[in-house]
């Protein structure tokens, strides 16, 4: 069974996304009894519930609000978040530069809050096969509610298995049966190796990573290894634009710089690739004694307090359960449906 979207009209426990006055948005879960309360009145969730997705309604104070199930990109910037995300604009380079296709087997660590194991489960497809790779426990669960509140079920297609990728990744995989990694992590050269066991020849490695001399680190590491590719690095900035009329400007704020992405592909056993001309360094990059610079607090890696982190738990956990909800009366009425009116 694959996970689907919801569609159709509102249901008790869909997630929606409410657009108000001046352009300020609310996501809710629906609930029978829910209301959701601001400055300009009271909005009731029966009022949403068995209308048409993109129905506008109206509160108390009659200001009227515009409802629409989220898309994957609102859902990914409004989820709760255990550790930060990869956004909208890095996700979907990751899934052009790392060629996720349907039914490829996918291997990602770590997952984080589970945006990106939403796109690359979208990806994958129904015969494909991902497994999220994560070493704390709290991050795994508010990973797999986010996951099951957005598609309203954990799909078959995905697991995550809580641990280290360096130890467990040779038990999930036998050598040469992965077709593509993606790594976001602080240091991702520590997994290359075990990497290159489970890659096939020819699938690719990308790594996220936010600063530059955690960029420089992995592409040494990589060329090291003699076992890819020359690796190619990016990053990828959006600026929007005001349309209106003739008014045809670039928005004054735009969103730039989040993280590099590094790829590089796997060479099958024994092949050396052509001599590529560079000018050789006079020393090393790096040395150990800059490893101690790549900490988390470090680069700017903000650590979330265990309080704030059970609360995220907690919201995430309710917004599943109200997945489960809705699925559930989905599964009721299929049922009533196929019942025999003559029974």
């Amino acid at each position: 069974m694959s996970a689907q979207r919801p569609s159709g009209p509102f249901r008790e426990g869909d997630r929606v996304q409410l657009t108000g006055p001046k352009g300020r948005m609310h996501t809710v879960t629906l609930r029978e009894d829910g209301e959701l309360h601001t400055h300009h009145g009271v909005l009731r969730h029966r009022d949403l519930i068995g209308l048409p997705d993109g129905s506008v309604v109206a509160n108390s104070s009659g200001n009227e609000y515009l409802a629409l199930r989220p898309l994957l990109r609102d859902f990914v910037m409004s989820m709760p978040r255990g550790a930060a995300i990869v956004y909208p604009k890095d996700a979907a380079q990751i899934l052009t530069q790392a060629d996720i296709f349907p039914g490829a087997t996918v291997v990602e660590a770590g997952v984080g809050s589970g945006a990106l194991s939403l796109s690359l489960i979208r990806a994958i497809g129904p015969a494909g096969r991902l497994v999220s790779f994560e070493r704390r426990d709290d991050f795994a669960e508010v990973a797999s509610a986010n996951v099951e509140t957005f598609l309203g079920e954990l799909p078959d297609t995905w697991s995550i298995v809580v641990g280290d990728l360096q130890e467990q990744l040779s038990i999930e995989f036998a050598a040469g049966t992965v077709d593509r990694v993606v790594l976001d992590m602080l240091a991702p050269w520590e997994c290359i190796d075990a990497v290159a066991e489970a890659l096939a020849p020819g699938g690719v490695v990308l790594c996220y990573i936010a600063t530059a001399t955690q960029l420089s680190r992995v592409a040494e590491y990589l060329r090291a290894t003699e076992l890819f590719t020359e690796p190619e690095a990016s990053e990828t900035m959006v600026r929007g634009w005001h349309v209106e009329g003739l008014a045809v400007r670039p928005d004054h704020r735009m969103v730039a710089h989040t993280g590099f992405l590094i790829t590089a592909r796997r060479l099958a056993p024994g092949a050396i690739p052509p001599d590529v001309k560079r000018r050789a360094a006079k020393k090393p990059s790096y040395g150990d004694e800059d490893v101690e610079q790549w900490t988390p607090g470090a680069v700017g890696d903000r650590e979330i307090t265990d309080k704030n982190l059970r609360k995220r738990v907690r919201e995430a956990q309710r917004a599943a359960g109200g997945a489960r909800l809705a699925a559930s009366g989905d599964a009721d009425e299929d049922a009533a449906g196929s019942a025999d009116p003559s029974a």
